[in-house]
């Protein structure tokens, strides 16, 4: 039984996004693109032409072209490129904090018999800095540093899940950003989106969201006390 449920479905674990959705971090992504634009440009490539606006991808696509140049041209790249936005995640970490909230939402939700996991495509150097004691409240966490593909590829996800051991039609994932949508969409999740990033209501319904929540902790008003749970739920463990 999981006294939290979602379009008739029982919910056993949440996988939350971080920047936006559970700490305030600020990444400044215009000096992130900025900065590996010109370090392409030593390249001989404008970073202007290639066809995604997200960083990690630029770097992709780039190191694509690059290889086939020179495959130790395209791994010095590569290294030089995460060098500077790791950086960038480092000195936003410093300047950043969790949300008020964050750190008994999480042990609420473990109370409540929920499962919970982090999955970012920030760097786990960047994570562990604002939220050094990440271990203690959440069963896994998923960063950019442990796939091969980042979100919206499914990959983080599907980690995690193998992590906590929980199927993924009950579990839901919450995040700030559309591609949070799309990801737990494209790995066969049920979806939140929350308003503490840089997006609107409609943008996460556009999405295919499932709920759209002001911010994360409004999960709590959606679990039922023991007591509110009919018997015949109670008997069913899905």
């Amino acid at each position: 039984m999981s006294l939290l449920q979602i379009k008739n479905t029982h919910i056993h674990a949440i996988i939350f996004d971080f920047d936006g959705t559970l700490a305030r971090l600020n990444i400044d992504f215009s000096r992130m693109r900025n900065a590996i634009r010109e370090l392409l440009s030593s390249y001989g490539i404008d970073g202007n032409q290639l066809a995604n606006g997200f960083v990690l991808e630029i770097i992709k696509e780039a190191q694509a072209l690059l290889n086939r140049q020179s495959e130790g041209a395209a791994s010095v790249f590569v290294q030089r490129a995460y060098r500077i936005i790791e950086a960038i995640e480092l000195e936003a970490a410093e300047r950043g904090d969790l949300f008020p909230a964050t750190r008994k939402l999480l042990q609420e939700l473990r109370f409540a018999g929920i499962a919970c996991a982090i999955i970012t495509r920030n760097c786990r150097a960047a994570i562990v800095k604002t939220f050094p004691d990440i271990s203690d409240y959440c069963a896994a966490v998923v960063c950019r540093d442990n796939v091969d593909m980042v979100k919206p590829h499914p990959e983080h996800i599907n980690k995690a899940l193998n992590i906590i051991a929980i199927p993924r039609h009950h579990t839901l994932m919450i995040g700030d950003h559309p591609l949070d949508i799309a990801t737990g969409k494209n790995a066969g999740t049920l979806t939140a989106g929350v308003l503490t990033g840089h997006f609107k209501e409609e943008d996460f319904l556009k999405s295919g969201a499932d709920l759209v929540l002001k911010e994360a902790g409004e999960i709590l008003k959606m679990i039922k006390r023991p007591e509110e749970v009919p018997k015949s739920e109670r008997q069913n463990p899905c």
